[in-house]
């Protein structure tokens, strides 16, 4: 017969073989300021010889915090949110706290189900990506009366506390770029806009700055293309298959910039030389892409650290004001723009 399986240790196992109180091992993980470095040792020498685990879940049923927070993110396919998740990650486990994380794929009743099934795992807060959700979502929040916080998107009238630049402006920035440089003939390569009010508020952003200048995109010169090179590099061969063509393009990140500038590229247009190429962003690589890429900067890594060590002083203090922090965009001009010839 095999032999039975040996039970897991508790508390009292971590205090007997610490020779300290169980009270003293709650102390040094609930409040490890409180308690002796050479008694904290002594016990974190204790839970790995025995393989402690923490039972969270016991601690929330007695109305503690289970140490955890959840964001739901659009995506982790791409690189567009990695650096915010990394600076919100470091943030909130600076000050004690564990990242549980999940994806909606830009399906905000999706987001919904998503965030139903974390606060079942007795999360202190959620982070969201952006300010639009769904009502359910917003009723959600409400009567759990759990933390929130919006990262990526600043709305100065905002319903919940946000971290993050404004949509709006970065669109109208980048436009306002080519139209320095020249550029009239300006083509519009977006994702999808629906439930994802980054996109929409950077395309309106566009727009009002091109109507302005008296700059009008026609129909066949708006592309839709999601986050994804190869799908944006097949709806930009489609933009340009057709002259007149554009003498640049405006999209809406820099994902699908990266596919647009391919597919200048495999078409044979000289970037900049024949059209110019913007994205939004500025993330990890694009600085690296033949030529380097001109892009709006978003501060992600600003953005996600303001978002975890706020978020984390919320939970932790019992604050339930609205707080907004907004971070500045800037145009970082590389080699895929250039004046009109």
């Amino acid at each position: 017969m095999a032999e039975k399986k040996q039970q897991k240790a508790d508390i009292v196992d971590v205090a007997k073989a610490a020779r300290v109180s169980p009270s003293t091992v709650s102390r040094s993980f609930n409040h490890p300021e409180m308690v002796n470095p050479a008694t904290r040792k002594k016990i974190n020498r204790a839970v790995e010889r025995l393989g402690y685990i923490r039972n969270r879940a016991a601690q929330t049923m007695h109305g503690r915090r289970s140490g955890t927070i959840g964001l739901i993110v659009p995506t982790i396919n791409h690189t567009i949110f990695s650096e915010v998740i990394q600076a919100f990650s470091d943030a909130i486990d600076a000050a004690g706290f564990t990242l549980l994380i999940a994806s909606h794929g830009y399906d905000l009743d999706r987001e919904y189900a998503m965030m139903r099934k974390l606060l079942e795992h007795r999360v202190d807060g959620i982070a969201l990506i952006g300010l639009e959700h769904t009502q359910a979502s917003f009723n959600l929040i409400e009567q759990q009366a759990i933390p929130a916080i919006a990262i990526w998107n600043h709305n100065a009238t905002s319903s919940m506390s946000c971290v993050g630049a404004n949509n709006h402006d970065a669109g109208y920035m980048a436009a306002q770029h080519l139209l320095s440089l020249g550029h009239r003939d300006i083509g519009l390569v977006f994702p999808q806009t629906t439930g994802n009010d980054r996109a929409r508020e950077r395309l309106q952003g566009a727009v009002d700055a091109l109507e302005e200048a008296g700059a009008i995109v026609p129909e066949h010169w708006r592309s839709e293309a999601p986050y994804s090179i190869a799908q944006a590099k097949r709806a930009t061969l489609m933009l340009l298959e057709t002259a007149p063509h554009p003498t640049a393009l405006l999209c809406g990140n820099d994902v699908i910039a990266q596919g647009a500038l391919y597919a200048a590229q495999k078409l044979g247009f000289a970037v900049p030389g024949e059209i110019s190429i913007i994205g939004i962003g500025d993330f990890k690589g694009s600085e690296d892409l033949e030529p380097g890429l001109t892009t709006i900067n978003i501060p992600a890594h600003d953005i996600g650290t303001i978002a975890g060590e706020n978020f984390t002083r919320m939970i932790t203090t019992n604050d339930t004001e609205i707080h907004r922090f907004k971070c500045e965009l800037s145009c970082v001009i590389r080699n895929t723009t250039a004046p009109k010839l």
